[in-house]
């Protein structure tokens, strides 16, 4: 029997079915609207020599929608995201300021702003665009406040507005916005206290280098990385009991106090960043008090600075096999235990900082050498360090221990420096 040809009819329909969608996009026009809104926005910027960012922003182009850079329209021809600037390397950015037209791209859903030279104000009127889900404003020099009216959007599931010269308070709308989850506002010159409560379900919270003051707030569980180092704030650290999934924790160079909660080794199996240092935290460090297998395990890349505090007591096992230790800067008085020894005789533990306490013995046995490969400094303490140990820093005192006057002193009554 002749075979007879059946041309694949399905395959035909869904080429003419596509051919006949990228037609009707393609012939879309831009909504007057917005595109009015984009000349004023491009009258409010300019390219830093060296910037070709606005060069395809020609206005008599038949379709702005695909020719102008950083420009993304959706199927009705409005504005949907907004890429000011390229942020390649070797693009300075945009200068001039960032025009209130902004607020009649009506169905914009991502505002961008790339690293360059834009000063001003945030328009407040941004917080009319109710549909936003990012807004990342990064290292530029605006200035004045963090709009209130950013507390309006329910969507906003991103706000980046790190690395200017924004003022004021943190709008306390902000941490209860329902869809956050990434606050990014470090390095700016915001003061004044945080609310008490986030109830943002945040899964980064950074705002570190500002001039923020007060007490760490009650958090949401599901924060993942959190930093407030080099700002004012004080108070005990017991709103961290609460957290359990944290990877990345900074509270350095504040003025924090208080006992190190045993939580965080405990209750956050995923935590290998720990920045404590700088603050006048006290207390013993936390004891394993549970099975060792079930303490926190931390990975390879694990860091653990908790120097410059007022921490007393003996060294507990519970840090040995961190790879990057500081313990220096405190009171912590007795031998260093045996777990920190093997730990850095192995290679597991690559840097051990214990210099500048009061610490008594070191147990290393006789004839072993460490790894050339691991810094460890035990000066200024109230021993002889072993031979071969004196991989110490430019900052540590040169004497290689106390006085005895001081060693002898502190085990009765306290530190005397």
């Amino acid at each position: 029997m002749a075979l007879r040809y059946q041309p694949r009819l399905p395959l035909l329909l869904v080429l003419l079915l596509l051919f006949s969608v990228s037609s009707a996009v393609s012939s879309l026009k831009i909504s007057a609207i917005d595109l009015a809104a984009l000349s004023a926005i491009k009258d409010s910027l300019t390219d830093i020599p060296g910037s070709r960012f606005f060069s395809t922003w020609d206005f008599a182009s038949p379709d702005p929608c695909s020719s102008f850079t950083g420009v993304t329209c959706g199927f009705n021809g409005r504005v949907n995201i907004l890429s000011l600037g390229t942020g390649l390397s070797d693009s300075p950015g945009l200068a001039g300021s960032l025009s209130p037209a902004l607020s009649n791209l009506t169905m914009l859903t991502q505002l961008i702003l790339f690293p360059g030279l834009v000063t001003g104000p945030i328009p407040p009127q941004l917080g009319q665009l109710t549909g936003l889900r990012v807004i990342s404003l990064t290292n530029n020099r605006l200035t004045g406040p963090i709009p209130s009216s950013f507390s309006n959007l329910p969507f906003l599931h991103t706000l980046d507005l790190s690395s200017n010269h924004l003022s004021g308070f943190i709008p306390p709308g902000l941490t209860k916005l329902p869809s956050l989850k990434i606050l990014v506002l470090s390095s700016n010159e915001l003061t004044g206290e945080l609310p008490l409560t986030v109830s943002a379900r945040l899964l980064d919270l950074d705002l570190k280098k500002n001039k923020i003051n007060g007490p760490l707030p009650r958090l949401p569980s599901t924060v993942r990385y959190l930093s407030v180092s080099d700002n004012s704030m004080w108070g005990p650290l017991s709103s961290l009991h609460s957290l359990s999934e944290l990877v990345y924790l900074d509270i350095s160079m504040n003025r924090f106090s208080g006992p190190v909660p045993a939580s965080l080794f405990f209750n956050n199996p995923s935590l290998t960043s720990l920045f404590l240092q700088r603050n006048n935290l006290s207390g013993g460090l936390p004891s394993i008090k549970v099975d060792p297998t079930t303490v926190q395990s931390y990975g390879e890349v694990s860091i653990v600075d908790l120097s410059h505090n007022f921490i007393t007591g003996e060294i507990t096992a519970l840090l040995a096999g961190v790879e990057t230790l500081f313990l220096n800067n405190n009171r912590l008085i007795g031998s260093v235990p045996e777990e920190y020894v093997k730990s850095v005789y192995d290679g597991t533990t690559s840097t051990l900082y214990l210099q500048h306490n009061y610490l008594s013995g070191f147990p290393l046995p006789r004839g072993s050498t460490l790894p050339d490969t691991v810094s460890v400094c035990l000066s200024y303490n109230c021993m002889e360090a072993p031979v071969g140990i004196s991989a110490c820093p430019a900052s540590a005192r040169r004497e290689p221990s106390r006085p005895e006057s001081q060693c002898s002193v502190f085990s009765h009554h306290g530190s005397v420096d």
